[in-house]
């Protein structure tokens, strides 16, 4: 009898498909995976591949932002309720205030955000380009949505603009402790710290980088004179930190950041959309569409 990794196999070659997953996906998934990356590569892949079936092993957003910019192609995702938080985490009414106050006020919306939430924006960002971005707006004043912590990180790198914040956030990041990291550091006194934007002002304090979950990774790679690694993002990341440093030691805090919605995917699941066709993302409203696609095609312009 076949194993569900020969399943997956056979059924992507019959239906012409290509998984896309997240690096915060469980590791049997991401070994399934075609490609593996962070909400801005698989974005640019998901334009770029041929295939018309798409499944993307993610939450919600990631699947309406495929589907955005890849309207005429199946977009399927595994767990249908898998979410994100955040990604609501937006009062219409504050991008209004903003844009009544100020006449040149770009609306920057994180990613991680609903299809809905992209509409009102100006551009969408990720954490690996979103410093880059901001800086080459025309724009002064910056209205950055829906995560505070991220905002105030592109922030300090782009001091010239003017910054308003929406107080959005990410449960795993926004709650991780700077004791437990600090005792992490106690432990391992040689290991580098790495960090994510999306976490509290304390951890980055503490953070030798800060980048995207790539840029996490991307780090330890060539960082190779150290071979001990605090890791201060959701710790599904380990699966490419380790493929890529095989000689490397990672720690994570005692109360280990975990993403309980990327985590319930399952390779039953991937069987079962491929099988059935089932969870296939609908494209929202077409004015809608047509906004939050904009904002999403604008960051890929930005950001070449």
């Amino acid at each position: 009898m076949n194993t569900k990794k020969e399943r997956i196999q056979q059924l992507k070659e019959e239906k012409n498909a290509v998984i896309l997953a997240h690096y915060y996906a469980p590791p049997e998934v991401q070994e399934v995976a075609d490609y593996i990356g962070d909400s801005f590569c698989l974005s640019k892949l998901a334009v770029q591949l041929t295939n018309p079936v798409l499944v993307f092993c993610g939450v919600s957003f990631m699947g309406e932002s495929a589907k955005l910019l890849n309207p005429e192609k199946t977009v399927l995702m595994p767990d249908a309720t898998a979410d994100c938080p955040m990604a609501h985490m937006v009062d219409k009414a504050v991008i209004d205030a903003a844009r009544e106050q100020y006449e040149d006020l770009a609306v920057v919306c994180y990613i991680n955000s609903t299809a809905q939430i992209k509409s009102w924006s100006d551009v969408c960002v990720t954490s690996a380009n979103a410093v880059k971005i901001v800086r080459n707006l025309p724009n002064k004043n910056i209205l950055f949505i829906p995560d505070r912590n991220l905002g105030h990180f592109v922030a300090e790198q782009v001091p010239e603009k003017h910054f308003f914040y929406n107080e959005g956030y990410c449960p795993r990041h926004e709650f991780m402790s700077a004791d437990e990291v600090r005792e992490l550091k106690e432990a391992h006194p040689q290991a580098q710290v790495l960090v994510h934007p999306e976490c509290n002002g304390q951890i980055l304090d503490l953070a030798d980088y800060i980048g995207s979950t790539s840029g996490i990774i991307n780090y330890a790679g060539e960082h190779t004179e150290c071979s001990e690694f605090i890791i201060g993002t959701v710790s599904g990341v380990v699966y490419k930190l380790s493929e890529k440093r095989p000689d490397a030691r990672f720690y994570f805090p005692k109360t280990r950041p975990s993403c309980p919605d990327m985590e319930q995917i399952t390779l039953d699941q991937v069987i079962h959309v491929l099988t059935t066709g089932e969870n296939e993302v609908a494209m929202p409203p077409e004015a809608l569409a047509q906004q939050a696609e904009q904002a999403l095609s604008n960051m890929l312009k930005l950001a070449k």
